[in-house]
């Protein structure tokens, strides 16, 4: 079983980031802020103007250790990996299965129930939570649109139409945001991305890029092509297998933290900025913030409902990653997607 592993978050820009022994070395303005054992990491994630020596990406090759490259703002740039251990086998599947519309559908519909039915538990969890009737009963009603577009996702035989169903669902689903929280200056226009328009899509725009960066590590890890998706299409520089991984942990990894940090105000509208562009953008130090909320939720355990063993929040990517390479290899007849309970 993988073992939980932490990453590598490295925010000030000038930083520069070196191989000292089997370790990571960081370095700004000449000074060391910080050692890390490379065997601790599964991966680096540079904002930014950070810099790094070729011994480094090397090394972090050679141990598994993914760096990736982020704008200052979290979009993601590029990614220095090494040779994936994978069976050439696992990949051939994979291209196999990606072409054939029957089995692409059955994966797309799998991953998107997984999300839907997430939706709807955040919604209900949210409405258990909330301290006014009213907007709890608005919750209440939310979750319930999101159960026929659920059961017409089980029924759709084509990847098409389950686009079209996620789309649905994903409409009714933001409507619902406002009600999430009661803090003023969070509410929501409607989803807006590159860039993002108002701080609570600034703020999940972020928890998604490093959400993408954990799916990504997590089918290099097990072999898996990222690049090659069954409910996104393949597209130059788009990880389709790891978004499709990613999309039933969008609402429990990042949804659900983005307003538990607004609600507990560890994170406010001061904290972002707007550009001359009108895009909004998170400061550093509420980046720092994110951050850290990320990986303490990492570290939460939960038990698999599938696998039925206690695990990490941050491993379950890493789980469905491996249920989905047994399913192409034919040892699952479906692939099992994380619904969460």
């Amino acid at each position: 079983m993988k073992r939980h592993l932490n990453t590598l978050f490295v925010t000030t820009e000038g930083s520069y980031l070196a191989k000292d022994g089997a370790a990571v070395q960081v370095r700004f303005e000449k000074k060391t802020l910080l050692r890390v054992p490379l065997h601790n990491l599964d991966g680096i994630v540079c904002f930014g103007r950070v810099g790094f020596s070729s011994q480094l990406a090397a090394a972090c090759a050679d141990a598994g250790v993914s760096i990736s490259l982020m704008s200052p703002h979290g979009r993601f740039r590029a990614a220095v990996v090494g040779f994936s251990p994978g069976n050439v086998l696992l990949r051939r599947q994979q291209y196999r299965a990606a072409d054939d519309s029957e089995v692409t559908a059955r994966i797309a519909r799998n991953c998107i129930s997984g999300k839907i039915a997430n939706c709807r538990s955040v919604l209900l969890r949210a409405a258990r939570d909330a301290n006014e009737e009213e907007r709890s009963s608005r919750l209440k009603l939310a979750a319930k649109h999101l159960a026929p577009i659920l059961r017409r996702v089980a029924k759709a035989d084509d990847a098409d139409t389950v686009r079209g169903y996620e789309g649905e669902s994903a409409s009714k689903y933001f409507a619902a945001f406002d009600d999430l929280t009661s803090v003023e200056g969070f509410q929501m226009k409607g989803r807006s991305r590159r860039p993002p328009l108002d701080p609570i899509n600034a703020l999940l725009s972020f928890l998604y890029a490093m959400l993408a960066h954990d799916a990504r590590s997590a089918c290099e890890a097990c072999g898996l092509d990222a690049a090659v998706g069954f409910l996104h299409r393949d597209r130059p520089g788009r990880p389709g297998c790891a978004l499709d991984l990613m999309e039933e942990f969008r609402p429990v990894l990042a949804d659900r933290l983005a307003f538990s940090l607004i609600n507990r105000k560890q994170v406010s509208t001061k904290g972002f900025d707007v550009t001359s562009s009108g895009a909004v953008r998170m400061d550093d130090k509420t980046r720092k913030t994110v951050l850290t909320a990320y990986q303490t939720r990492k570290q939460d355990t939960i038990e698999h409902p599938f696998l039925g063993e206690k695990t990490t929040m941050g491993l379950l990517v890493h789980l469905q990653a491996r249920l989905l390479a047994r399913h192409l290899r034919g040892d699952l007849d479906e692939y099992p997607a994380f619904i969460w309970k």
